[in-house]
């Protein structure tokens, strides 16, 4: 005979909590190990002048690229539009997606960016986690791509998360020149200690994501009781989207403070944990002083704001370019803004690279401008240099007035 609702419904509730206890110790054993299986695109490294490192030099960006089942070409223009031999690249699909796509993924990254198979500086996710973006698994998977990161190449000054639907509003030319001015420690993350209505649904209720113990589990379960507003830490909300510091990124990952462990036991069983952790243990930390209050990302809101952003389209072009942001989101899988961003602002053709100062093959409609390369270190900036120079020193002084950061 089948169980009624109401004692199916005790049943689970009955063995909710071991299995919180579960996601907390498997979570932990992930995160101790942060062994994360990347493939490789490239052997050899570089015939061009060696790259320059530290703060007298130009920075560079590590950046992790993520998308769902079918998003390989999206990732793939993504990439094209980002590239830099400066940085580093890791492009992420999540296990929705099938092995064979995973592996088409590698494959089309070599045919696409020949010139990254000289620089080895883009890699792929080979064994992700399963899992729901609304539990801790999706935070786990940024914690390990990061840690992933650092073992890559530990000298990146920022690590920047993007998803497939995002899109650069300059070149990298362009980022690299205005960073250059910016202290290397600043954080810039979107964050609010006013959680309002996000107390009672995001802060208290309890969740375990299925797929942090359950391989192939895509779903989370809610217990129907609560709990409360921790008073041990303040907690701050914002945007998942992040520009964090390296030696913030190693403070979270390898520290020498238990803050973000701590966290992380709390946040495994929080809805939607990418839009609090970083944000909780930046300003409930040392690194308080360090954050910038903003994302530096443009998206276009209802009001009231809903869960996810209005999709951008060519109306939106003239608003992003005098923004000076340096990226936005979201758009449609080949919108024809995205051929008006890379005309317009990138200056690049389809399929190829944005073009930049270390490019030096001549440029014609058959050949890619980057299939030559010289000076790596070196950045030739152009008109929205300007404008994301302006954002830049605005953004500064309401950092160095600390009126806007880590407000309790």
């Amino acid at each position: 005979m089948a169980p009624s609702p109401s004692s199916a419904l005790s049943l689970a509730e009955k063995f909710l909590f071991p299995l919180i206890l579960i996601s907390l110790i498997s979570l932990f054993l992930f995160l101790s190990t942060f062994s994360y299986s990347t493939s490789s695109i490239l052997y050899s490294h570089p015939s061009s002048p060696p790259f320059l490192r530290g703060p007298s030099h130009p920075p560079s960006f590590a950046y992790l690229l993520s998308g769902h089942r079918s998003d390989s070409a999206r990732l793939i223009r993504l990439l094209l539009a980002l590239y830099h031999p400066r940085n580093r690249y890791l492009l992420y699909l999540s296990a929705d997606a099938s092995e064979k796509e995973r592996v088409g993924l590698v494959e089309a990254v070599k045919q696409a960016l020949p010139v990254s198979v000289a620089f080895g500086n883009v890699d792929v996710v080979g064994r992700p986690s399963a899992g729901t973006p609304m539990g801790s698994s999706e935070l786990a998977g940024t914690l390990g791509a990061a840690a992933a990161m650092l073992r890559l190449d530990h000298e990146w000054d920022w690590f920047v998360t993007l998803s497939a639907a995002d899109y650069p509003l300059l070149t990298q030319d362009d980022l690299i020149h205005v960073f250059s001015s910016v202290p290397r420690h600043l954080n810039f993350i979107d964050h609010t200690s006013d959680i309002g209505w996000k107390e009672q649904q995001r802060v208290q209720p309890i969740i375990v994501d299925a797929g942090v113990y359950l391989a192939g589990r895509k779903q989370y379960f809610q217990a129907s009781e609560k709990r409360a507003t921790p008073d041990a830490f303040k907690f701050f909300t914002g945007s998942p989207w992040v520009i964090l510091s390296r030696q913030f990124i190693e403070y979270c990952t390898i520290g020498y403070e238990n803050l973000p462990r701590t966290l992380l036991l709390y946040f495994t069983n929080v809805i939607l944990s990418q839009e609090g952790y970083f944000h909780s243990v930046i300003c409930n930390s040392g690194y308080r002083n360090t954050t910038v209050n903003n994302d530096l990302r443009f998206t276009v809101w209802d009001d009231p704001p809903q869960m996810e952003p209005h999709y951008l389209s060519t109306t939106d072009f003239s608003a992003m370019v005098e923004s000076g942001v340096p990226f936005a989101r979201k758009f449609k899988e080949n919108d024809a803004v995205l051929d008006l961003i890379d005309r317009r602002i990138l200056g690049k053709w389809r399929n190829m690279v944005t073009p930049g100062a270390w490019c030096t093959s001549s440029r014609r409609w058959w050949r890619d401008p980057c299939s030559q390369w010289g000076n790596v270190n070196t950045a030739r900036p152009g008109p929205q240099a300007e404008r994301f120079q302006k954002l830049m020193d605005r953004v500064l002084k309401e950092w160095e007035s600390g009126a806007n950061s880590c407000q309790l």
